[in-house]
């Protein structure tokens, strides 16, 4: 009995022991999946630096218009289609005239009378000489008669002049060049808009012409020609869009708005066409901000350069715009790079020690950063990055450094960068 009992409490000494050793394995051991801090060094080397500032945009016309008719009245003509491109002043739609072409010869019949009456008046003026008193009453009397005679007159000019700018706005012309996207009417309907409304299109070209002739009465005439507003609806009678010169409309950072400058170049990517890049220049950045909520950012447009054929305005893009740049400079990987307030310092493995040394920055790129002062090329710097312990990555080796073997350093071979415990 006493010997089974031996065999016994060996055995429960046996489990006991193994638990203990199994827990402080555990203790001392990373976890499955921990990462690791890993370096290396790397050499300071030449190469191109560029500082980006990335932003999601769309596609846009560089010219776009809502064109309406200034008067009211029966459309009798729609002498174009969608799809056909058009020019300037070119005749896009009319509307009944006919009582248009009336008012005015009813208002030139009227100066006609009034300018025969003004010089009846002159005629018949007296041709004695002033009293010694001064003007005769008779003299007097014709002097306002005819003041009055040549108000009506200038008054029949100005009517004239509405009735022929009336005229002119029943035949509905293009402001600018572009071509016809959409036509919301037919002939036999009514048609009409607030007349002098003048308003400009607000978009590249403008319609400046129909603004600035907006305000003869009512706006007749300059109603008709600038009466085009953009507007995404297309809600004028006929929609002129201007496909050949396409610009992409993006909102900056307020953080990024003070680095972004017109002529700086960019490079877009059209989400419906992602193999196809088409480079661009910064035209313009708004000087006033566009708040949304607690964002604040600056509206920006971008002109391209060669856009793919198939390219619609509203296309989803984003664009990268290139803010500086420096060639054949002095690189380091930018995880070598630790800053602290205005000081930057790197690890520069020398004579086996690691010694940290100050420098000055320049360009900080996405993966490189300018060095300006204080490496050398061909010195090694420490890089510092985390190292899978176990339950690796697909295609990071070990490693959580870009392109990593052991510890996925630039170059080495590997995948790309990983988390501790794997994924993609």
């Amino acid at each position: 009995m006493s010997k089974r009992r031996a065999w016994l409490v060996n055995g429960v000494l046996v489990v006991l022991l193994g638990a203990a050793g199994f827990g402080i394995y555990q203790a001392f051991s990373p976890a499955q999946g921990t990462a690791q801090p890993q370096s290396r060094s790397t050499p300071v080397v030449r190469g191109d630096v560029a500082e980006t500032v990335s932003a999601a945009g769309a596609v846009a016309s560089g010219y776009s218009a809502n064109v309406n008719f200034a008067e009211s009245g029966k459309v009798t003509s729609i002498p174009v289609s969608v799809g056909d491109k058009v020019t300037a002043g070119e005749r896009l739609a009319t509307i009944d005239s006919a009582q248009a072409s009336k008012q005015l010869e009813i208002a030139k019949d009227g100066l006609a009378v009034a300018k025969e009456n003004l010089a009846n008046a002159n005629a018949a003026a007296p041709t004695t000489a002033p009293t010694k008193t001064g003007t005769s009453p008779q003299s007097a009397q014709q002097a306002e008669s005819t003041t009055s005679l040549q108000a009506k007159v200038d008054q029949a000019d100005l009517d004239v002049e509405t009735a022929q700018a009336a005229l002119d706005a029943t035949v509905l012309t293009a402001p600018g060049a572009g071509t016809v996207t959409a036509i919301n009417g037919a002939v036999g309907q009514q048609a009409g808009s607030q007349a002098g409304s003048g308003a400009s299109s607000g978009t590249q070209q403008g319609s400046a012409s129909g603004g600035q002739a907006g305000g003869q009465s009512g706006g007749a005439q300059g109603g008709q020609q600038g009466a085009a507003t953009q507007s995404a609806s297309g809600s004028g009678f006929i929609v002129l869009t201007d496909l050949d010169h396409l610009v992409v409309d993006t909102a900056v950072a307020e953080i990024d708005a003070s680095k972004v400058k017109a002529g700086q170049k960019a490079q877009v990517t059209i989400n419906a066409m992602p193999d196809t890049p088409v480079q661009a220049s910064v035209a313009s950045v708004a000087l006033t901000p566009t708040t949304s909520g607690n964002t604040v950012s600056y509206d920006t447009k971008l002109t391209l350069t060669g856009a793919p054929a198939g390219l619609r305005p509203g296309q989803s893009a984003s664009v990268v715009i290139t803010v500086a740049e420096a060639a054949d400079a002095l690189t380091v990987p930018s995880a070598a790079v630790q800053t602290s307030g205005m000081t930057n310092t790197v690890v520069v493995a020398e004579n086996g020690q690691n010694v940290p040394t100050p420098v000055q920055v320049g360009i900080r790129g996405e993966s490189t950063v300018q060095i300006t002062s204080g490496l050398t090329e061909g010195q090694r710097v420490v890089v510092t990055g985390a190292q899978q312990t176990a339950g690796g990555s697909r295609g990071g080796g070990q490693g959580g450094f870009p392109g990593g073997g052991q510890g996925g350093f630039p170059g080495t071979g590997g995948g790309g960068p990983r988390q501790a415990g794997g994924g993609r």
